[in-house]
């Protein structure tokens, strides 16, 4: 096995090792994490776990590779370079989360970043076990966890009965118990913004409230989750690389475009973009 250490004098940009599905509109899945990995100045290792089937407006359905796939496309990266962190999206069957695992098991000196996406897509079945592998065999492997508060929230504390919504801590408290040392929540509604907090259970590390933009994207976690990532893999500590993520994931909706019929899509590469106008944040005119 190859760890970093092993490669200290190997030129180049750190790599990322990126567990992801293939969105076909480029909005989210492997193509947001090699966009927002580059920005971050790192190397992406796309390995497929499955194929999201739809476009901006919907994804219709989630299409699972096999895990021996999953496992050799992985393995077969490990063993050629180094590896400086590892970018999960929970996405695909359960039986590729088992390889997932096993994988991570065998690299665990690796700072892991997990997304948990929206699975509406998924059959009542396939997102249960889908599910249920995240939490038996994911959350063990997992450093820090990203998602929107809704759908942490209702995963990790679906018997929350309290008259307040679960805050981050509490959130954070949930996925500690399964092994996580910290949760990057998003989508918290504050007033005309939104808040996202990086929390552990005992105290919040890190916050960033974003002015509202009144259009829906998609692909926004998968931006935050690879750009955090990319952080950790340049060796940041934890909170600053929370903040600057956080920082990039708001210029890239606030450069957003839309290039199809339904939700835009943030712009990764707005830096890229000589032409823009830094002024100029309204979506519907990208």
């Amino acid at each position: 096995m190859t760890s970093p250490s092993d490669h200290d004098d190997a030129p180049g940009m750190p790599c990322v090792l990126c567990f992801n599905a293939n969105d076909p509109c480029g909005a989210a899945g492997v193509a947001a994490d090699i966009t927002a990995l580059a920005s971050a100045s790192c190397h992406a290792l796309p390995v497929l776990t499955a194929v999201w089937v739809g476009d901006t407006r919907q994804r219709a359905h989630l299409l699972p590779l096999d895990a021996d796939w999953i496992d050799e496309q992985a393995r077969a990266v490990l063993e050629d370079m180094p590896v400086h962190a590892v970018k999960l999206t929970l996405a695909g069957s359960a039986e590729g989360m088992a390889a997932v695992s096993a994988i991570l098991s065998d690299y665990d000196e690796l700072p892991v970043v997990t997304y948990v996406p929206e699975l509406a897509a998924l059959d009542d079945a396939s997102r249960e076990a889908l599910l249920e592998a995240g939490t038996e065999l994911v959350l063990p492997q997992t450093d820090v966890l990203v998602g929107n508060h809704h759908t942490l929230a209702r995963w990790l504390l679906p018997d929350w009965d309290d008259d307040r919504p679960p805050g981050p801590r509490d959130i954070a408290r949930a996925a500690a118990t399964h092994g996580v040392a910290a949760t990057l929540v998003t989508g918290l509604a504050s007033a005309d913004r939104i808040d996202n907090q990086l929390a552990t259970p005992e105290v919040v590390l890190a916050s960033a409230p974003f002015e509202r933009i009144d259009v829906g994207f998609v692909g926004a976690g998968d931006t935050l989750a690879a750009a955090l990532a990319g952080l950790l893999a340049h060796e940041a500590e934890l909170g600053e690389a929370a903040t600057q993520a956080l920082a990039y994931l708001d210029q890239t909706l606030a450069h957003g475009f839309m290039p199809g019929m339904g939700h835009a899509v943030p712009q990764r590469l707005f830096w890229a973009d000589d032409t823009s106008d830094d002024d100029d944040h309204d979506t519907d005119n990208r």
